[in-house]
């Protein structure tokens, strides 16, 4: 599986670039018997962007939201049935823009937050079709063996969520660090277009 490629749907952009459109991601954790857990949920197969694809529940800010935190919240319970009630247990966690040759664009603050014991989602069968509590090396390894669909957000996330031992690990980390925009670009070579992070081979 190339884990560097654009996601499904993404479509390179031949004109102006796009302004990203501000968005919120809520990378909600558990933990389980075997580690660390965290929540996906997979978008409908039909949809033309990031169909069929495992993803942390989020989207675009709404004017209405308010801010980041409360974005997330609602797109936690739209896409979830998940409802965390109080946006003060989010904790920013990082920040990602859409590589500006791309065409839709978003400016993502993702948080992560633990999930109240017992808390089971449940999808509505129409943006979201399925969702699963999975520890994010097995997220991995099931992308790597072609069971899951990841896009690269969500693989270089779920590497970081790895190598953490608890939520309350999670937590800790998220809190120590400093939120900066992280952009990648995609670069056009020989054998298609590949996603690059700063300070990899192609970026500059």
């Amino acid at each position: 599986m190339e884990v560097d490629r654009p996601g499904p749907g993404e479509e390179l952009n031949e004109g102006e670039v796009t302004e990203p459109r501000q968005a919120a991601t809520a990378m909600v954790l558990r933990d389980g018997e075997r580690g660390l857990e965290v929540l996906l949920v997979r978008r409908n197969p039909e949809a033309r962007f990031m169909g069929g694809a495992w993803v942390f529940p989020g989207g675009a800010v709404h004017p209405d939201d308010g801010d980041h935190a409360h974005a997330a919240l609602r797109e936690l319970r739209e896409e979830a049935d998940i409802d965390l009630a109080d946006a003060g247990v989010l904790v920013p966690f990082s920040r990602w823009i859409t590589p500006a040759a791309l065409k839709v664009r978003f400016d993502t603050l993702f948080f992560v937050a633990g999930a109240p014991p017992g808390t089971e989602p449940h999808v509505d069968g129409a943006e979201c079709v399925d969702a699963r509590w999975i520890r994010p090396r097995d997220a991995l390894d099931a992308y790597a063996s072609g069971e899951l669909t990841l896009v690269f957000p969500t693989i270089k996330h779920l590497e970081q969520l790895a190598e953490l031992e608890s939520v309350d690990d999670a937590l800790g980390s998220a809190r120590s660090r400093e939120v900066t925009a992280i952009e990648p670009r995609v670069v056009v070579g020989d054998s298609g277009a590949r996603v690059v992070l700063p300070g990899e081979p192609g970026y500059e």
